[in-house]
């Protein structure tokens, strides 16, 4: 499975979460988010056809990531909220396919993850 994570600011809107995940050129069969951005995930999922996860904060805490954002780790305990969601929704295995992108906003970030072998 193919799992696209976001991190994101509350005032990501629909256009910030595409473009975050059209710059990664990845076609995902699910997303994945913090269950706080849930709602604002939900438009792209169902405009997408895919399924939304969303994980709890504190699975997201400790989770190693290859890039490392100050307040990311401040907040969720981990360098990249995108990354550990798209690595922990991906199963265990899982490795990152691309890192996080930003979108030109700054406002949403959109890593990609699958188990190996995928």
């Amino acid at each position: 499975m193919i799992v696209a994570g976001f991190g994101c600011s509350t005032r990501a809107d629909l256009g910030s979460l595409r473009a975050a995940y059209a710059a990664t050129g990845a076609k995902a069969d699910a997303l994945a988010c913090p269950e706080a951005r849930r709602a604002q995930l939900a438009p792209l999922a169902e405009a997408l056809g895919v399924a939304l996860i969303a994980l709890p904060d504190a699975a997201l805490r400790g989770v190693a990531t290859p890039t490392q954002s100050a307040r990311s780790l401040a907040a969720f305990g981990t360098g990249s909220v995108a990354e550990a969601c798209a690595l922990l929704a991906a199963g265990p295995g899982a490795v990152l396919r691309t890192p996080r992108v930003v979108a030109r906003d700054g406002l949403s970030t959109c890593a990609i993850a699958a188990r190996k072998g995928t």
